[in-house]
């Protein structure tokens, strides 16, 4: 059984490389090839450490495990960082190697996170992610619902972000469902 966890400091370097990799494997054609090249697991590691040692007490990290104890994806999440007055849970990321995707893996990191939402008082939540991304079905398949959109810059190139929104996040505590 795979195992769901809250990171730790000393998770700081599996992260990054899941993190690295997970962009590599999805974002390759989505934006410019220069900076996926440019992505560092050493500069990564070092933002992780930063996040994990709590310098936002908000936002919280989970980790995916494989049956040997690697770390092969990760959910963060914590309150909407943009004011939003419906949405004020955020699904900040979630990233899973492309070999641990397609089990039940990513369902499990979100309702994860929806725990640790409700536990906080958030019964609504959104997901930022690039329009292009090959993954955005599972946020469908989970109910989320188109909420709006923005244009962002990744490595010098305009890309369009779309958000995902859940009115009441309980739903996705429901084997098979979300709302």
């Amino acid at each position: 059984m795979l195992n769901i966890r809250a990171a730790t400091v000393e998770d700081a370097p599996a992260l990054a490389q899941v993190h690295v990799a997970s962009w590599h494997e999805t974002y390759r054609g989505l934006v410019p090839d220069d900076y996926l090249a440019s992505l560092s697991v050493a500069e990564r590691t070092e933002r992780w450490r930063g996040r994990l040692s709590g310098a936002d007490p908000g936002a919280f990290t989970l980790v995916a495990e494989d049956n040997n104890g690697r770390i092969v994806g990760f959910a963060t999440g914590g309150p909407e960082r943009g004011g939003d007055p419906v949405y004020t849970g955020e699904l900040y990321a979630i990233y899973l190697l492309q070999a641990a995707q397609r089990a039940g893996l990513g369902r499990r990191l979100v309702q994860a996170v929806v725990e640790r939402l409700l536990a906080m008082g958030h019964t609504a939540m959104l997901v930022w992610t690039l329009a292009a991304n090959p993954s955005r079905g599972f946020y469908e398949r989970l109910g989320g619902q188109p909420i709006r959109s923005t244009t962002i810059t990744i490595g010098g190139a305009e890309v369009e972000d779309v958000a995902y929104g859940w009115t009441d996040i309980t739903g996705l505590l429901r084997p098979g469902q979300g709302q």
